[in-house]
């Protein structure tokens, strides 16, 4: 291989990473509850699981892309582990209906109804409909489609540029005879595994291997072991999506190949076993490109009834291999409560949604407070961690969103629809939250990268406004998680100091850059962190609200607030008072 092909493979690692990346965003963007749904009927039982991965790896030529969809549901919470597993047994069957489209292509002479079907012309008509719907649709959901469509092909482009930069292996007769040499099992299988690996497509290694067989020099004594090893080293690509997942991904990335491994140790043993007693006959037979196909076919079907009863027990090993740390199962300890069984008995399933809506909370404060603390002392392992437990936080708000609106499906009492409307109301307001701490963090980053340093008078402002801002949470999550309405009332005054203290730092802000003491750059972060702050006080504000209004009558936060600051009520002038007091520039 030339420097040229190296750089060409390069290149396409990194188109298909983006690609899984790109992909994977836009699917939980544009998903929400719904896919997860979807996804769940669809692969609710094991044989659905398989049908539904055989279907998708047919229609997409690569068990490779299927699996690494199925680790980004995964990784984005969207499925469980247990279906992956079935979807990705489906995927090593689906997989071979390449191996038949090549047979097809050779009796056409590579043209016709067969070239339709070719990866390339997939992948070219999937850019196509996903930049229309990108450029041309003012509708965002069909954006995000595209978005998730021009992911799936620059994805699969990028697999075809790392088959493409080792083409030139096709030609080599040194390589050629090396290949047609391995006889020995356990060396056939590792050249299988490896040529694959090369390749990163064991459609493609199949492919050659029928090319080969062209030749008349392939018999079943060396096809056996290579097309084992070619199911192996498929393993991967898929490895690579594994890269920055969570350990649930991790997890189904390595299902792909604890699958081809259990399945190469078990067929291996037993077949050349059995061959060792009775001698096969049929182990000198010279095959073709249809009995490439079909060979290739049966030993993944034979995995696929082998391993079928036993998807239980994969998941074991897979979550024995890859455990969760202790921060981890005490994460997602409450929102796993929220079992399906409990629906039916609405007064348990509903402090079970509680308990769930108070750790979400106290995580959203949690990360706001990380947040806030690195934009003194960044540390951007501190700023990973941001991002990451943003997802935890995500991932609260789709479960218990799905749940709360089954529940509101059963028949319930007046406490029990209050509680419920509460936190549908607050819910989204609590994930907010979350969503400003990820963009102080980036302000951070910014802050840090670009050596930004405020003059003094700015930087005393948003030392006052950031201790404004964690006490307006710090009040909102405990009033909310201990249900007191005395604490609750405190936050509204306090929020409509915060919005004073916004107008009067941008004020002082125009005037600072006016004079030279700060500049531009100053600004545009400036004025990102304050406006973060202000939304940030707002959906307290609204968490607050609802809490107060649901205790009286039907929830009416505008009206509540008008009555409040008409009456000049007296408990709201008193802490009004005393914040300004607290915190003035």
């Amino acid at each position: 291989m030339s420097i040229s092909n190296i750089l060409s493979l390069l290149g396409g690692i990194a188109l298909f990473l983006f690609g899984m990346s790109f992909m994977g965003e836009g699917l939980k963007k544009v998903a929400g509850n719904r896919m997860e749904l979807i996804l769940y009927r669809l692969s609710s039982t094991p044989l659905k699981g398989i049908l539904l991965g055989a279907g998708v790896t047919a229609a997409i030529q690569s068990s490779s892309a299927t699996s690494v969809m199925v680790v980004g549901f995964v990784n984005s919470g969207m499925m469980k582990v247990r279906q992956a597993i079935s979807i990705i047994l489906g995927a090593v069957l689906g997989t071979s209906i390449t191996g038949w489209i090549i047979c097809l292509s050779m009796i056409e002479g590579g043209s016709g109804v067969a070239e339709l079907f070719s990866t390339a012309s997939l992948t070219g008509v999937i850019a196509v409909i996903g930049i229309f719907l990108r450029m041309f649709c003012k509708k965002e959901t069909k954006r995000k489609v595209g978005n998730i469509l021009m992911g799936f092909a620059v994805l699969m482009t990028g697999m075809s540029l790392m088959s493409g930069a080792v083409a030139p292996l096709r030609e080599s007769e040194q390589f050629i005879s090396i290949l047609t040499r391995f006889s020995n099992p356990l060396i056939g299988i590792l050249a299988g595994l490896i040529f694959t690996s090369i390749l990163q497509s064991a459609s493609a290694a199949v492919g050659i291997l029928q090319a080969l067989a062209m030749t008349g020099a392939i018999d079943f004594s060396m096809a056996f072991p290579i097309i084992m090893g070619i199911a192996i080293g498929a393993a991967l690509p898929v490895l690579f999506s594994a890269l920055g997942a969570n350990v649930n991904g991790k997890r189904s990335a390595f299902v792909y190949l604890l699958i081809n491994l259990m399945g190469a140790c078990i067929l291996g043993i037993v077949f050349y076993a059995v061959h060792a007693a009775v001698h096969f006959s049929f182990m000198d037979m010279t095959l073709d490109t249809f009995g490439i196909a079909l060979l290739n076919t049966v030993y993944r079907l034979l995995v696929l009834l082998i391993l079928a009863p036993f998807i239980g027990q994969m998941e074991k090993i897979v979550n024995a291999l890859f455990r969760e740390s202790a921060e981890d199962l005490e994460e997602m300890a409450d929102i796993d409560r929220l079992e399906e069984r409990f629906i039916a008995y609405p007064a348990i399933a509903i402090e079970q949604s509680r308990n769930a809506m108070n750790a979400m909370a106290e995580k959203a404060e949690k990360n706001l407070s990380r947040a806030l603390q690195i934009l003194d002392a960044y540390e951007e392992a501190e700023y990973e961690k941001v991002q990451e437990k943003e997802e935890v936080i995500d991932r609260y708000e789709d479960r218990l969103g799905t749940y709360l609106v089954k529940l509101t499906a059963r028949e319930l009492n007046r406490k029990q629809n209050k509680d419920i409307s509460q936190f549908l109301h607050t819910l989204s307001d609590f994930e907010r939250i979350g969503d400003h701490a990820v963009n102080i963090a980036d302000a951070a980053q910014e802050i840090h990268e670009k050596k930004i340093v405020f003059s003094e008078d700015a930087g005393r402002e948003l030392d006052i406004i950031r201790n404004a801002i964690s006490e307006i949470v710090d009040n909102t999550v405990q009033a909310f998680t201990t249900k007191d309405l005395e604490l609750a009332s405190k936050t509204e005054p306090l929020e409509e100091w915060i919005d004073v203290l916004c107008d009067e730092m941008k004020m002082n802000h125009v005037h600072r850059i006016q004079s030279g003491e700060c500049t531009l750059l100053h600004g545009f972060v400036f004025n990102d962190l304050i406006t973060n702050y202000e939304r940030i006080a707002d959906h307290c504000s609204n968490i607050a609200v609802a809490m107060i209004e649901l205790e009286t009558n039907e929830l009416n936060s505008h009206e509540y607030l008008h009555e409040l600051k008409k009456k000049e009520d007296s408990r709201f002038s008193r802490y009004y008072a005393q914040y300004s007091q607290k915190y003035r520039i």
